[in-house]
Order: C-alpha cells, then sequence, then structure tokens
C-alpha cells in the first residue's frame, strides 16, 4: 500500500482529500483538550497534504458519548495551524463548505460518532463520507481496529493511501513483532483475560518480559498472596506463564492505605484493607539491568494508577529508557496513560524512540500483525 507522500505533489493540488484521523483527545473539567499529543502525530499528514495545494477534509470521532463535539479539538489545533470548523457532517452547512473550498484549506468536520451507521459499519453512510472527496488518506491508526465506516467503508469507493502517521505506526510496530536481541517487553493495564494470548506471544518473542500494571496484581493473587482491595481479572495467569523463565513481575509496592497514605511493601505483606496502587523501587532496580542491556525495548502501560497521581515509577522507567535510546537501543512505547505521564515527567519525547498513539490498536497489532483498517487499505 502506497503513502500519501508517494504520489506526485502536482497530483494532489486542487484535489479534495479525505483523512481520517484519530482526534479522540481527553478534555479536562472546562471542556478543553487537556492532551495534544495525538493532535501534533496527526497533524503531519494534514500539514503535508495542505501545503501541495489539496482541499483536506478531516474526518474523526471524539469520546463515548454520541453528542460529543470536536470543537474543543478545532481550538486546539489552532496551536498547530490554520482550520475551519464546520459543527455538521452531512448537511447542507458541511456539503456547502466543502465546495467552497480551496486549495491548501483544511476544514474538520463534526464527530463521525453523531451518526450510529458510522459504529455500524454502514455502506451507505461510509458512501456519503466518499462523495466528499477524492483520495482517502487513513491516519487514524488508533482507531484502525475498529471495523467501522469511516476506516473500512470509505476506502471502497476512493483510491485510498497510508498516511504518514499510519505508515510510521506500522513500521515501528511490525519491528516490534521481530525485536533484535537482546530485547525487552513491559505491559502494564488491567483484565488479564483479554491480555492472556499477548502474554503469551510476548513471552515467546521477547527475550525477558516484565508484567506491571493492575496485571501485576493477578500474578500475585496466583501466587496466593493477598490483594486487599485491588484491581484482579477474572482470569489469572497460568502456572505455565508464571514459571517461564523470561517472565518477570514487581518484587514491592506500592500501597494506598484507607487514609490515602501510601507505603511501598512486600507483595505478601499486603493487607486486606490496602489497595496496590503501583510498584516500588526494588522493582526498578530489578529491570533496570534489562532495559540497559536491551537492544529493543517495548513498553505499553503505566506501572501505577496514573489517573490518581501514581507515576513516579512511570517516569523512572522513562528516564532507563532514555538512556537506552540515547546508547543506540530501539524504544517502542504506547498506551495513552503511559505517554501522558512521560510528558509530565518533562522527558524530551525525541529521546525515547517511538511513541506510538495507538492503545488497543497497538496492543491488537502486536498480536495478529494486521488491523481491520490496515486490510481494507491493502
Amino acid at each position: 500500500m502506497k503513502c500519501i507522500d508517494e504520489v506526485p505533489a502536482g497530483e494532489l493540488y486542487g484535489k479534495r482529500v479525505i483523512v481520517r484521523a484519530d482526534f479522540n483527545v481527553p478534555l479536562d473539567n472546562s471542556g478543553k483538550a487537556s492532551d495534544i499529543f495525538r493532535l501534533r502525530k496527526g497533524w503531519a499528514t494534514i500539514e503535508f497534504l495542505a501545503k501541495a495545494g489539496a482541499k483536506v477534509i478531516v474526518l474523526s470521532h471524539i469520546g463515548r458519548d454520541p453528542e460529543e463535539s470536536l470543537a474543543p479539538v478545532a481550538e486546539a489545533l489552532k496551536q498547530l495551524g490554520k482550520v475551519v470548523y464546520v459543527p455538521d457532517l452531512l448537511g447542507v452547512m458541511a456539503q456547502t463548505a466543502v465546495r467552497a473550498m480551496t486549495g491548501g484549506e483544511v476544514l474538520l468536520l463534526e464527530n463521525l460518532r453523531r451518526d450510529p451507521r458510522e459504529t455500524e459499519n454502514g455502506e451507505d453512510f461510509a458512501k456519503e463520507l466518499a462523495a466528499y472527496g477524492e483520495l482517502y488518506v487513513d491516519d487514524a491508526f488508533a482507531a484502525a481496529h475498529r471495523a467501522h465506516a469511516s476506516i473500512v467503508g470509505i476506502p471502497k469507493f476512493l483510491p485510498h493511501y497510508y498516511g504518514l502517521l499510519m505508515r510510521d505506526e506500522v513500521r515501528a510496530l511490525s519491528a516490534a513483532r521481530t525485536p533484535q536481541a537482546p530485547s525487552f517487553a513491559i505491559l502494564g493495564g488491567a483484565k488479564f483475560e483479554t491480555k492472556a494470548p499477548l502474554v503469551r506471544s510476548l513471552l515467546a518473542t521477547y527475550d525477558h518480559f516484565f508484567i506491571t500494571g493492575a496485571l501485576a496484581n493477578d500474578v500475585y493473587k496466583a501466587k496466593g498472596f493477598p490483594v486487599g482491595i485491588s484491581v484482579v481479572s477474572k482470569e489469572l495467569p497460568s502456572a505455565e506463564v508464571l514459571a517461564d523463565p523470561k517472565f518477570l513481575a514487581p518484587i514491592d509496592v506500592t500501597v494506598e492505605q484507607s487514609d490515602k497514605q501510601a507505603r511501598v511493601k512486600k507483595p505478601e505483606a499486603v493487607s486486606g484493607d490496602e489497595k496496590i496502587v503501583d510498584i516500588g523501587p526494588d522493582t526498578v532496580a530489578l529491570i533496570a539491568p534489562y532495559i540497559e542491556q536491551a537492544n529493543f525495548i517495548l513498553w505499553n502501560g503505566p506501572t501505577g494508577l496514573y489517573e490518581d497521581g501514581y507515576t513516579h515509577y512511570t517516569q523512572a522507567i522513562a528516564e532507563l529508557i532514555e538512556h537506552a535510546v540515547a546508547r543506540g537501543a530501539k524504544a517502542v512505547i504506547g498506551g495513552g496513560d503511559t505517554i501522558a505521564s512521560i510528558e509530565e515527567s518533562g522527558i524530551d519525547e525525541s529521546k525515547l524512540g517511538f511513541l506510538s498513539t495507538g492503545g488497543g490498536a497497538m496492543l491488537e497489532f502486536l498480536l495478529q500483525g494486521t488491523l481491520p483498517g490496515l486490510d481494507a487499505l491493502n
């Protein structure tokens, strides 16, 4: 599949190009975009097309509520470039705006999920959207695991291409499926039952594999350790996984007590009223040599409850990876909370290897090697 930058600029001039971006960013209490990481990563394709003189029509979704609006996204995009936002999708307002476009303009239409046919993968909806453009560019890697109309439907009706971000994501994550030895993988998050196949795959692919986040609670539970009121999955790691010599788990934990005070202790010492909220310093010391020696590092998921402010050890791991990349190691890092923790640390993102916009899409690609959105383009 071709990337859009392989198309001569002369063939893009004046063309109406639909760009499916993933601008599904978190909003703060005031309704403003609180993290523009995905916007920055996705802007490169839009800017490339606009500079080539194309008429760029951007489609995206936001949030879980279909009534949510992309207005805050349009406001945040002003930090990156000029965008005209139309709070409409298929109505007269949107159609008029598309017809009025001139070369180099960027038009952002309203939340795709305002129409239920988006998530239902309605072919008629995809066809109506496709009528806006002459070319289609999919740059929404973080949504490419969804078989939605704007992802898998529009390519049926228009010549289609990878966006710059989509191309870079596929290259980086393809490399992560065949890492250069010695390799080290870190997986956090929750719900072991959904991640069990990936855990087995990473154990088979990587020289060492470290499990953290709420997934580590499942390890303690499987070993018969107390976990207090911590989050535990429906499925626990098998004895085969726990016994794998490549498998590593935290050796100390940060717990939060009923009075909201935090302290570090051994996993076997967790009390019934305590909640495990992060790893501890001994665990960072445990995995440091693996990171220092690795030629390839894969990381998805913070070590602690990011939403409750437990980011210290996640940031400590980021610092270790920064040093590894400086000496020549390759790193691929993903997961929204992981990236947010890194951004808060002040570490220069360019010194950490490749930062993926994908959460679920990243994990599914690592397991399957493809995604519905990629199959539609290929």
